[in-house]
C-alpha cells in the first residue's frame, strides 16, 4: 500500500521530461550544408589528392597522359554507357531541358566574348568563354550529381554534356576563327570546325552515351560477363577521373616559365561567372520556361542548375592549346573554379535542393 508520503515522493520524483527545442531555421540550414558537404567532400578530396601527389613528385608528370587515356577511353565511356542504358530514353532526349540549358550557355558565351574580345582578341576570348560556359560534367558532374540527387539526375546531366561537347564547343571554335590573324596557326572557320568535329568523332564519350541510349530504347541488356566487366570499369571512372583532374591542375601550375605560372587571382572573374552567373541563368530561365508552360520537371530543372554550378571542364585547356589560344589563362580559370567550387557548389546544392 502506498502511503501519502510515498505517493507524494513518487509524484515529486517524476519530473516532467525537458521539452526538446525545435531547431531554428539557421540550425536547419547548417545541418543541410553539413549533410551536403558529407557527400561532396570525398569528390573534391580526390581532386586534392591528385594535385598533392603531382606537386610532391609522387605521381610523375609522364604518368598523367596514361591516367587521362584510361579515364577517357575506358572507364568514363563505360560509366556513361551504364547510366545511359539505365535511364529512360525520354529523359536523355528532353527538349525542354535541352532548350533551357543551351540558351543559357550560348547567352553566357556571347556575354563573355563581348566583355573580353577587345582586350584578348577573338581566339582567347572564345576559349575563355567556353571555359565559362562548359562545366566539368564528364569527369565530375555525372557521379557527383547522381550521388546527390539519385539516378534520376543522370539523364539531364548527360544531356548537358552532349550539348556542351557538340554545340557550345563548335560555336566557340567557330567564333575563335573570326579574328583572322590574331592567333598563331590561324585557319578558316570552316576548317577549324571540321577539325573540331573530327576531334569529337574520335571522342568515345558521345558514342558511349549514344550506345547507352540505344540500349535503353531497345531495352537490350549486355551478357553477364560483359556487363560485369563494364561495371568494374565504370566503378573506377569517378575516383580515377577526379584524381586525374587534380594531377592536370598541378601540372598546369608547374609551368616551365615563371610568367606562365598560375596565380589564383588571374582567373577569378571568369571562375565566378562559371560558378555563380551560369547556375543563376539556368535557374531563372528554367522558372521562366515552366511559367510559360514548358514541360520541364522540377527534378530536371534542379539537375540542370547544379550541373551549371560545377567548375570549368578541364578539356577546354586541351582545345585551347590545339587552336593556339593562351592555355595559361584557361588553366587559371579551371584551377580557380575548381578550388572555389568546393564551397560554392556545396552552397548551391544546399540552396537549390
Amino acid at each position: 500500500m502506498i502511503t501519502g508520503r510515498s505517493a507524494a515522493g513518487l509524484c515529486g520524483g517524476m519530473r516532467p521530461a525537458p521539452m526538446r527545442r525545435r531547431p531554428t531555421g539557421c540550425a536547419l540550414r547548417e545541418c543541410r550544408v553539413l549533410s551536403v558537404l558529407a557527400v561532396t567532400f570525398p569528390f573534391f578530396a580526390l581532386v586534392l589528392c591528385g594535385y598533392l601527389a603531382t606537386r610532391a613528385g609522387r605521381l610523375p608528370l609522364a604518368a598523367i597522359p596514361g591516367l587521362n587515356a584510361f579515364v577517357l577511353y575506358f572507364a568514363l565511356p563505360c560509366m556513361l554507357f551504364r547510366f545511359g542504358a539505365r535511364t529512360p530514353i525520354a529523359e536523355l532526349l528532353d527538349p525542354a531541358a535541352a532548350g533551357v540549358y543551351l540558351a543559357c550557355g550560348l547567352a553566357l558565351v556571347a556575354a563573355a566574348i563581348a566583355l573580353t574580345r577587345r582586350r584578348l582578341g577573338w581566339n582567347d576570348a572564345a576559349f575563355g568563354a567556353l571555359a565559362t560556359a562548359f562545366p566539368n560534367t564528364g569527369f565530375m558532374g555525372v557521379p557527383l550529381l547522381v550521388a546527390l540527387l539519385g539516378p534520376a539526375a543522370a539523364g539531364p546531366v548527360i544531356l548537358t554534356m552532349l550539348l556542351d561537347m557538340v554545340v557550345t564547343t563548335a560555336v566557340c571554335v567557330g567564333l575563335s576563327r573570326l579574328g583572322g590573324g590574331d592567333a598563331p596557326g590561324t585557319e578558316g572557320a570552316r576548317a577549324a570546325l571540321g577539325r573540331a568535329l573530327r576531334g569529337m568523332a574520335a571522342n568515345p564519350m558521345p558514342w558511349s552515351i549514344a550506345l547507352g541510349a540505344l540500349a535503353s530504347g531497345l531495352q537490350v541488356a549486355l551478357p553477364g560477363p560483359v556487363d560485369r566487366t563494364v561495371g568494374l570499369l565504370a566503378d573506377a571512372a569517378a575516383p580515377v577521373a577526379l584524381f586525374t583532374i587534380g594531377a592536370v591542375l598541378a601540372r598546369a601550375g608547374m609551368a616551365a616559365h615563371p610568367g606562365e605560372a598560375l596565380r589564383p587571382r588571374d582567373g577569378l572573374g571568369a571562375a565566378l561567372a562559371k560558378l555563380v552567373v551560369h547556375p543563376l541563368l539556368v535557374w531563372g530561365a528554367g522558372h521562366a520556361a515552366i511559367a510559360a508552360g514548358a514541360p520541364l520537371s522540377a527534378p530536371a530543372h534542379t539537375a540542370l542548375v547544379l550541373a551549371a554550378a560545377l567548375p570549368s571542364a578541364s578539356n577546354v585547356s586541351l582545345l585551347a592549346e590545339r587552336f593556339g589560344a593562351h592555355t595559361g589563362r584557361i588553366a587559371r580559370v579551371i584551377l580557380v573554379s575548381t578550388v572555389l567550387a568546393f564551397l560554392s557548389f556545396s552552397a548551391a546544392v544546399a540552396v537549390w535542393t
